[in-house]
Order: structure tokens, then sequence, then C-alpha cells
């Protein structure tokens, strides 16, 4: 036993002795290394160990695990600038004896690289100026139309105002956990904004999103690693969800019991009305996160203050209307239906596109992200409406392109996508729902299908718990 100890021991002095540009492991090697305790990348053929850097990832902990063991060099160049390439060069142990480049691949990192040479990462535009001066009129405009006026009308007016002000907040939140939105780069005015934007004017932890989103991005519609297409037991973009597939996300399985086949055979009739509501589930997860000590939340003491100012006067706001509970209740409806309009933006890029089940690869980033993603069609002067979310394809395969350059980039992907027989799907706004409502309500007759022949009894059946813990 001693010696077989002093071999090991020995062998692995060896492996520290030998430079890391020397040592050869080959991918299968490399993927043994899959683990949170032993966790290993390759980006452009060199291998890192970044067990270490894992509680410290500002991405969070969710995309490395979801591409441990393997290249994951589009995805990197995808969501880090060139000075994140300086991190990496501590955590090198070894190169990949078997690196090898796709033709897609090679193609997507040349236009990453021909877009930071045209400049284009590093210019925003003023629009995160013209959202913020958006979002203090309609601030204002609602407060002076519950404040001064006494007129019902011009209530419902000030909370559809509040759901329009909501959505460009969500907008500018999404864009601020993706890049610096203002023109100046600076990781505390960008701190800031997040935090006004997300926490205080709605109510969304900027944590709670980025962790969601980033998981998102790394696994796009993949029904087991994207929570952005884990509805249950309220909506399944799939039959494969039939399975009871448990989510990487929310670590819990995500169960088609006899609760799920019922809401879920009427799910193309409930979608458009669980829309409307939809946010109070936003809150719901935004608060469990950051009550959850088990989990690693940056600055989270600030979320909680932020969330707390949105608790403080929205609340507060509802308040001072003078109908009494029948009209507070309709201001409250009206102003989550309005916003209710961005949820189900969110959902039309993405659910009736391709899914897939298991982890992400990161050989196929190009070629996942396309067939994972819809593009809505709109004139430029729709632009504001859709806050970027329009063109998803170039947002997916560049998400640290400001939305300014969104739309003139857009040719490129097509071509490129055409040069690869890979589909490029696109359509116009009313259709993108159409489809959308044609995906679910293909699942729920399928869902049907099972009901009708039956099946075993729902256990531990706790639909409160289910419904809290279903990203809107």
């Amino acid at each position: 036993m001693v010696a077989v100890k002093e071999a090991a021991a020995g062998m692995k002095a060896a492996e520290k002795k030998t430079a890391p540009e020397d040592r050869r492991v080959t991918s299968a090697e490399m993927a043994k290394h899959s683990g949170e305790g032993d966790l290993w990348v390759a980006v452009q053929g060199k291998v890192y160990d970044v067990t270490s850097w894992l509680p410290h990832h500002p991405g969070g902990d969710l995309p490395l695990l979801s591409l441990a063991g393997q290249d994951v060099t589009d995805a990197f160049v995808a969501y880090h600038p060139s000075s994140a390439w300086r991190v990496l060069d501590r955590y090198r142990v070894a190169t990949l004896s078997d690196y090898a480049v796709s033709e897609v691949s090679r193609d997507y990192r040349r236009l990453v690289a021909d877009f930071t040479k045209a400049g284009l990462f590093d210019r925003k535009g003023h629009g995160c100026a013209a959202t913020l001066l958006s979002m203090c009129a309609l601030l204002g405009g609602s407060l002076w139309l519950v404040l001064a006026t006494a007129s019902f009308a011009a209530h419902m007016c000030a909370a559809a105002m509040l759901g329009f002000l909501w959505m460009q907040s969500g907008f500018l939140g999404h864009d601020s956990g993706h890049y610096p939105v203002m023109v100046r780069s600076s990781k505390g005015l960008n701190r800031a904004v997040q935090l006004v934007a997300g926490n205080c004017v709605a109510g969304i932890s900027i944590g709670w999103w980025k962790r969601n989103h980033n998981a998102h991005h790394i696994a796009c519609n993949s029904l087991d690693h994207d929570p952005d297409v884990q509805h249950m037991p309220l909506f399944a973009v799939s039959p494969r969800l039939f399975a009871s597939l448990t989510s990487a996300f929310y670590r819990r399985a995500m169960r088609f019991d006899a609760a799920a086949r019922l809401l879920v055979s009427y799910q193309h009739w409930t979608f458009y009305p669980v829309m409307c509501v939809a946010r109070a589930n936003l809150f719901a997860q935004s608060l469990l996160l950051l009550l959850d000590e088990g989990t690693r939340v940056p600055g989270r003491m600030a979320e909680l203050a932020g969330v707390a100012v949105f608790w403080l006067w929205y609340p507060w706001l509802v308040s001072r209307l003078p109908g009494g509970a029948g009209e507070r209740a309709a201001f409250v409806l009206v102003s989550f239906a309005v916003t209710g309009i961005q949820h189900v933006q969110f959902c039309l890029n993405h659910f009736s596109a391709g899914t897939y089940v298991g982890r992400p690869r990161g050989d196929d980033w190009f070629q996942k992200q396309t067939r994972g993603t819809l593009d809505v069609a709109c004139p430029p002067w729709m632009d504001w409406f859709h806050g970027g979310l329009q063109f998803q394809v170039e947002h997916h395969l560049f998400p640290r392109l400001p939305r300014c350059h969104l739309r003139r980039v857009a040719p490129v992907v097509r071509e490129l996508c055409r040069k690869h027989g890979l589909p490029y799907q696109r359509c116009g706004f009313w259709e993108a729902n159409v489809r959308t409502i044609r995906t679910l309500r293909d699942a729920a007759m399928k869902a049907r299908a099972v009901a009708a022949a039956g099946g075993p009894p729902p256990k531990n059946l706790n639909l409160l718990w289910e419904a809290v813990n279903t990203h809107g």
C-alpha cells in the first residue's frame, strides 16, 4: 500500500514538473475532468484546470459545469473580451493533442475577430441614455396620473405606462448583463444601472437574471439544462418533457404527473393568461435566490436593498388609488398584463425552435444557437418595442454585441448560415405567435393522449411549490 501511494505521489510530482505546453492530453482524457471538484476545459487547444476558479467565475458556476471536460473556444470568444485571455494563463495544465476546428467554428471565430477589429463590441451608441430617459418619462407620467387625477381611466393609463416602463427596464437590464451599457465603460456605473433598472424599478434581482440567463445562453433549448424552456407543470414545449426529466438548473425532477398532464393539455389556451401574471413568478424567483445563502450571489445585500426599494414605492403607489380594492386590483393586473407582452416575446424566440436533451457540447456552438432561436422581423422604427430581442439569432451568437449593431450584422449571419446549410429562422411577430401556439397545441394533444391512456397516480403532489418554481 505504501509503495502504491509513493508511486502515485511520484506521478503527480512528475506531472507538476512537466510544463503545460509539453504535457499532452486527449479529448477523452480531458472529458474525465468534468465534475465540480475536478473541472477542466480547453480553449484553442490549451487545457485549463478551472476548478479553483469555479466559485469566482463572474458568469456563475453553471456555464462551466455545463461545458466541463470539453473544448469551449466558441463559447469563450462569444462571452469574453480580449482581456479575459490573460486570466487563463495561470490555470493552464496541458495541451490538447487531438484539437480540431470545424469549418463552421473557424468562420464564426473569424466573424468575432472582424467585429472586434471594427470596434463593434465597444461602440454602444446612446441607446442606454435614451432608454433611461424614456423610463424616467414613463415613471413620472404614471406618478402624476395617479397622484394628481381622480379619473379611473387615467389611473389605468398609468398602470399601462408602468407596464411599458418595466418592459424597457427589462431590455436595459438584459443588455447590462451582457456588456457595459454606458458609452464610457465602467463596472461601477454598469452595476448601478443594473440595480436601478432591475431591482429598484422592476423588483427583479439582476443576480437572479444573470444566473438564469447565462444558463439559458450556454444550453440554448436543452430541455433539461435550459431554464427558459422548463415551465412544468404549466407548459411543455416538447413531448420529451413527459419523461419527467431532471432540471440541471433547478436540480429537481420536472414531474409529468396528473396535475401536469391536465395543465399541459390546455396550455395553448392558458399561455396568454399566464403570461399576463407571469411577473409574479419573477418576483418569487428573485427572492428565493437572494434568501438562499447556499447559492453565491455577488453583492447580495445591494440586491436585497434594491428589491426592497421596489416593494416600498410600488405598493405605496397602489395604495394612493382612491377607488378602493377593485381599482387597486385592476391597476396591478393592467400593469402586469402590459409587461406580459415582454414575457410573450421571450417565449416567441425559442418555443417553436429546435430542442434537445442533454448537456450542451462545446464543438457545435454555432449550430445549437441557430437551431434553437428564432428572429422576429420588424421595421427599424419598431426596434424600441422588441428591445433587440427580435434579432435573437444574432444576439445568441454574439451576446456581447450592443443591440444597436444587431440589424447591421444580420445579413452576415444569414449568409454564414446559408453557406453551412444551417437554419436561419425568421418570421413576423404575428406568425411567431402562431408558431408558438401551434407548438404548444401539438404538445397539448399528445398530453391528452397520455392522459387518455391512463397513468400512475401522482406522488407527493404540491402544486404551490411547483408553481413557484416554474420560470416565467
